[in-house]
């Protein structure tokens, strides 16, 4: 019979694992929770609403911006090493920087480029000019994600 012995503190170290799994996954959630109410406050109309009345646009909007910072989440915690009070503070800092960045400069875009997201957000049918403002939020949890590094 072979008996099976693990290293010693495995178990401590398997805890010590799933509770920064746990703790950056809140922060995560919450990072997300804030950029949704971020893009939410910024652009006309309820966003929430939208997407639970299944706003083609408003759908595609709310999930490029998640997409977008949960990239900035992932290079946040990669960058911190193994730290992991150094990974949360930097997961909580780049990502609420990251979301006013992000906010500001879509806006500045639609502006620039004359997209009227508010019309684009309320139509029942899909737009071209939402990947646009799509494709800003995801370029733009691109750029803050790689400056972390």
């Amino acid at each position: 019979m072979t008996a099976v012995a693990l290293e010693s503190g495995y178990w401590s170290s398997l805890g010590e694992g799933v509770g920064a799994i746990l703790l950056y996954a809140i922060i995560g959630l919450v990072l997300m929770l804030i950029g949704f109410f971020a893009i939410d406050l910024t652009t006309p109309g309820r966003l929430r609403a939208l997407v639970s009345e299944g706003k083609p646009n408003a759908i595609i909007v709310t999930a490029a911006g998640i997409v977008s910072m949960a990239l900035i989440v992932v290079l946040a915690i990669y960058s911190a090493g193994g730290k992991l009070s150094e990974g949360l503070i930097a997961a909580l800092v780049y990502g609420l920087v990251g979301i006013v960045a992000q906010v500001i400069s879509v806006r500045v875009l639609e502006r620039v480029l004359g997209i009227d997201i508010g019309a684009a957000l309320h139509s029942d049918v899909y737009t071209t000019e939402v990947l646009v403002v799509a494709a800003a939020h995801f370029a733009l949890g691109l750029v803050v994600a790689f400056a972390i590094l």
